[in-house]
């Protein structure tokens, strides 16, 4: 009973990793006002570019890179076609993230079934060396740990800097935000490429780290999860991250149950994150009036700045 306990705890801060770091972006991105459904594809890129950077020069922290520049330059196209050309921004996302997937599939054509050596785990002394605990806390790779800092920073700019101020207001109200004098289209702009940049890096943990190969299809819907994550955070980054863990949680009931030994259709296992984010989805959407309370009302409006 320990040793599965330690399993679904160290199993989930691992599985949360990628989930963590796309959907703190796209908080960012929808604070302002955008609303990406390319998420799926933005972490497809970044884990096809992240995983062959990482093969060809042998350095995560490269893989990482490269995924993030990668996806950012992907998201870059959505961000243009809607804060310039004023594109509807639900068709523009759904377009962007497709094109992902296809950019994906030709980064990674072949390295298809290629491996490579796992993100090594941190050292922390005695904190590793405490029964039970230090092994499901304290033995994993750094961007377990990175995760959870960039949530409390990415909250601390939210709530408590200008710089969150201003994103918030852009969100809220894009047009009273320009009467202000603050540049709109600017602020969007880097948003929607902060929140690439971290599904970038999401996908390349994704397929250098917790899965350590490159195949087509590997991110497997978490983009669209992520994007359910932020309805179920109701856009705050506590809930969104205590979301994004228990979305790790479940991803990971496959292996637990079978590990219990319960004789469970491996395909309902397989299929239940996506089941029980339907169920979340339809649950909040019971209560619009939570949506409207802390939704940023601005969200998925094209804006135009009027001389």
């Amino acid at each position: 009973m320990t040793e599965t306990l330690i399993f679904i705890v160290a199993g989930t801060l691992a599985a949360t990793v990628p989930l963590l770091f796309a959907a703190l972006g796209e908080l960012v991105a929808e604070k302002s006002g955008m609303l990406n459904l390319g998420v799926e594809g933005m972490m497809a890129t970044g884990a096809a570019a992240g995983f062959v950077a990482a093969v060809v020069t042998g350095s995560h922290t490269l893989g990482f890179l490269a995924g993030a520049v990668t996806a950012c330059l992907l998201s870059c196209v959505y961000a243009i076609l809607t804060t310039i050309f004023l594109a509807n921004q639900v068709a523009s996302g759904l377009a962007v993230g497709v094109l992902g997937l296809g950019v994906s599939a030709a980064i990674g054509k072949n390295y298809e079934g290629t491996t490579v050596d796992p993100l090594a785990e941190l050292n922390l002394g005695p904190l590793s060396d405490i029964p039970v605990i230090g092994e499901a806390l304290f033995e994993h790779d750094i961007m377990v740990y990175l995760a959870i800092v960039a949530a409390i920073i990415v909250w601390y700019v939210l709530q408590r800097t200008k710089l969150g101020l201003i994103i918030r207001a852009v969100g809220e109200s894009p047009s009273s935000a320009h009467a202000l004098g603050y540049p709109v289209t600017l602020v969007r702009g880097a948003c929607v490429l902060f929140g690439g940049a971290m599904a970038g890096i999401g996908g390349a943990y994704l397929s250098t780290a917790y899965t350590p190969l490159w195949a087509e299809g590997m991110v497997a819907g978490r983009g669209w999860i992520v994007v359910a994550l932020i309805v179920f955070g109701s856009w705050m980054v506590h809930r969104v991250a205590l979301g994004a863990y228990l979305f790790g949680a479940v991803s990971l009931l496959e292996l637990s149950i079978q590990g219990l030994g319960l004789d469970i259709p491996s395909q309902i296992l397989s299929a239940s994150p996506y089941i029980i984010t339907i169920i979340v989805l339809a649950v909040i959407s019971r209560n619009p009036a939570l949506i409207l309370l802390n939704s940023p009302v601005s969200l998925g409006q094209t804006f135009k700045a009027s001389n």
